[in-house]
């Protein structure tokens, strides 16, 4: 049964053509997740699908209720941010539509809540559409992915890991073909040169022929007939190399080789201790004392839930408080959302070299893999979109003068593909990374160890992401848990009354449960 569907949609931002759909359709149940590059259209398609934007040219077709929860989110200085983002969340299911459309739904939650919501929407009755940039997610919730390129969608069936599977074949078919080409390409070409050498030799007269013979009718002729007859079969062999199919190279990945400042007395060595620091904001304590150590070629995760206490280890070791030594070999480079590190007047490649030490070839390598490719690297940075920005933040910290990369959510406001390029940059980088993300795929690919803090509690696990949770004890869930599983149910059913009859009662019965729901988190 269809929810949904559209035809002949066109949608133009000032002369550009950026959504260009013959027919999309979307049936009960299906679990679409939506993917492309930043700026390719995602945001607005939900919106069109919603009916939140008109085409210029096509109609959506809505056969069932359809909810949208919106990426933007407003703000709200009484709340996190990952508060205010499943209020929307609860507010938008509590609806019960049969179509969901999702933009970026893990914005701003901590790895706990975003497997709440995982659970929340692998029970969901209806169907959806999620765009996320959060791969582990798409992962474990969509049976079909939607790519969206250059305005087309293509589908694929299976999960984001499945989408990639297909990717790497397709390439390996692209490869393949390529090869074909230049195979054939090469063949009629070498054709072509034995031909015209053929038909330069026909014109000059034999060398046995005598003078005499050289003057009986005919003899010149039949060279220049000879000669025309190679020439015509010259030209129909470059007829044919003209209409061979081109076929693009595939763009092949090529492996860093970096030089990296310190590196005899840094590699493997310790560079980075923890000694009993503890750390306490107002009368609330964030983790007790603690007492750990990194060594240089370490990748070490960061995780916890939202208020534990991530950041502010972070801001410690930047800072070396009393209780945090580095090493002198250690050179550090740190990457925050703010994006001060770059300069808006300069271009891409300026803003890159002007902190690397690295030559340029190696400098435009890194940055085909963030996908700035050719003429693009002299783009000037303000004219980039924040995803872009973000991006070219990120490898300008890559290639500077450093060794060791601090890294606080880096993942955010990065496609898919892009969170891809940075997650192989990480795992081939012969320094030290640390980092706080609440990106699954990327903790599980790029961390060796991880430092948990959970409880008021810092724990160092030896091992990776998957190890990690592996060898989690598998308790009965704790008291707290149960609280607020308890509490938030409350709220969905207050929230459900108050969408049909509001009043001063229930309002008051909501704002008390969500200071209990905050006070609890707070413990």
């Amino acid at each position: 049964m269809q929810v949904l569907e559209a035809h002949q949609i066109k949608y133009y931002v000032q002369d550009r053509l950026l959504l260009d759909m013959e027919q999309l359709q979307i049936h009960k149940n299906d679990r679409i997740g939506l993917v492309g590059r930043n700026g390719s259209g995602k945001t607005t398609l939900l919106h069109i699908l919603a009916g939140k934007i008109t085409p210029e040219e096509g109609k959506v077709i809505r056969h069932t209720q359809c909810e949208l929860l919106p990426q933007l989110k407003r703000t709200d200085q009484a709340k996190s941010g990952g508060e205010v983002t499943q209020e929307y969340i609860q507010n938008t299911l509590i609806k019960d539509p049969e179509l969901l459309l999702a933009d970026e739904p893990t914005t701003n939650l901590d790895t706990d809540h975003i497997e709440w919501l995982e659970k929340k929407l692998g029970e969901w009755q209806g169907a959806f559409i999620i765009v996320s940039h959060d791969r582990a997610f798409l992962d474990s919730l969509c049976t079909t992915i939607w790519e969206i390129n250059e305005g087309k969608i293509r589908e694929y069936t299976g999960n984001y890991s499945d989408y990639e599977k297909q990717q790497e074949i397709e390439n390996h078919q692209a490869q393949v073909a390529y090869e074909q080409y230049e195979k054939k390409k090469r063949q009629l070409e070498e054709a072509l040169k034995l031909k015209e050498k053929r038909a330069e030799r026909a014109t000059k007269a034999p060398k046995r022929v005598s003078q005499s013979e050289a003057k009986i009718t005919g003899s010149k002729p039949y060279f220049a007939k000879k000669q025309k007859k190679l020439q015509k079969t010259a030209q129909a062999i470059e007829t044919r190399i003209e209409k061979l199919e081109k076929v693009e190279k595939v763009k092949e990945r090529e492996p860093l080789k970096m030089n990296l400042p310190n590196a005899e007395t840094f590699k493997n060595r310790i560079i980075l201790r923890v000694d009993e620091v503890s750390a306490v904001i107002g009368e609330r304590v964030l983790w007790n004392k603690a007492r750990f150590q990194a060594r240089g070629g370490d990748k070490l995760a960061i995780i916890g839930p939202n208020g534990s206490g991530k950041t502010t280890l972070v801001k410690k070791i930047l800072n070396q408080e009393p209780g945090i030594s580095l090493s002198p070999s250690v050179k550090i480079g740190y990457f925050s959302q703010n994006l001060n590190i770059l300069d808006t007047r300069k271009s891409i490649i300026e803003n890159v070299q002007s902190s690397s030490k690295q030559n340029e070839t190696l400098i435009r390598t890194v940055l085909a893999r963030m996908h700035f490719f050719r003429e693009d690297v002299y783009k000037l940075v303000r004219v980039l979109s924040g995803g872009e920005r973000v991006k070219v933040g990120l490898t300008k910290l890559f290639l500077s003068d450093i060794n060791t990369l601090i890294l606080d959510e880096p993942t955010n406001y990065l496609d898919t593909e892009a969170a891809g390029a940075l997650e192989s940059l990480l795992k081939e980088y012969e320094g030290s990374v640390i980092f706080v993300s609440h990106d699954r795929r990327l903790i599980e690919n790029v961390a060796t160890r991880i430092l948990a803090i959970r409880n008021q509690e810092i724990e160092i696990f030896e091992g990776t992401y998957h190890q990690y949770k592996q060898n989690k004890p598998q308790k009965v869930r704790d008291t707290k848990k149960d609280q607020q599983l308890l509490l938030e149910t409350k709220i969905s059913e207050i929230l459900s009354r108050l969408s049909i009859e509001p009043s001063e009662a229930l309002d008051k019965e909501f704002q008390k449960l969500l200071k209990e729901k905050r006070e609890l988190e707070n413990k």
